[in-house]
């Protein structure tokens, strides 16, 4: 589940995938790391040649697999999510399947407990806090000023948006998003691609596949 952290701007070359908002955020982290970003992707051939932060927007997958076949470069998820994240779940599926690998970003700035296990492609944000005893699974995504306290454990393919709050002890099952500014109350347990809404207070565990939302979460709908 480890995978090599770069805050330390130690680490190989990479190419971010994705050339939307949250890529624009992580070329910065990674030039905060000293990491160098070789080229962006994005399928959306409107926006080839085009470049986030400098950095040129060079093609679609077929460029990446022959200008860097797998073995010669690790990927970084620029997907983000505003709902559930599964597109960019699939981004890291399809690549995986490929032979690729994907490097796990942290910022500087992040605050990472020493025995917290952190997932290949997870990526932890500036200002984020990472408390002991928590699990990161891979392509995790722990975005701007989130807090994860004691003994958490955030699923493969997780987003937990800027500012949101996980007490002790939650568990976040695979793709589940947590919106901005939320609060988890200790030991809740989020079930498989569940949504839980922005500025949303959770007391009780959430069911898989469920939106959850207000200043005390109810159910709104289903998948």
């Amino acid at each position: 589940m480890t995978a090599p952290a770069i805050a330390s701007g130690i680490g190989n070359p990479v190419v971010v995938v994705g050339a939307g908002g949250h890529a624009k955020v992580l070329v910065e982290a990674l030039r905060s790391a000293n990491v160098p970003v070789l080229a962006v992707i994005d399928r959306d051939v409107t926006k080839h040649g085009m470049d986030v932060l400098r950095i040129t927007v060079a093609g679609d997958d077929a460029w990446l697999h022959k200008t860097y076949p797998p073995g010669t470069v690790r990927l970084v998820n620029g997907v983000g999510s505003v709902r559930r994240p599964v597109l960019r779940r699939d981004v890291f599926v399809a690549f995986k399947a490929r032979g690729y690998d994907f490097a796990s970003v942290i910022h500087p700035s992040a605050t990472i407990a020493s025995d917290a296990i952190i997932g290949e492609g997870a990526q932890i944000m500036a200002g984020a806090v990472i408390q002991p005893g928590v699990r990161i699974g891979s392509d995790a995504l722990i975005n701007t000023r989130a807090s994860i306290d004691h003994d958490c454990l955030i699923g493969d393919h997780s987003h937990v948006a800027p500012g949101a709050t996980l007490s002790g002890d939650v568990h976040l099952g695979t793709a589940v998003h947590v919106g901005t500014g939320a609060t988890l109350i200790q030991g809740v347990h989020v079930g498989d691609e569940a949504l839980i809404g922005a500025g949303a207070t959770v007391f009780d565990n959430v069911a898989g596949g469920t939106f959850v939302c207000g200043p005390r979460a109810v159910e709104r709908e289903t998948k």
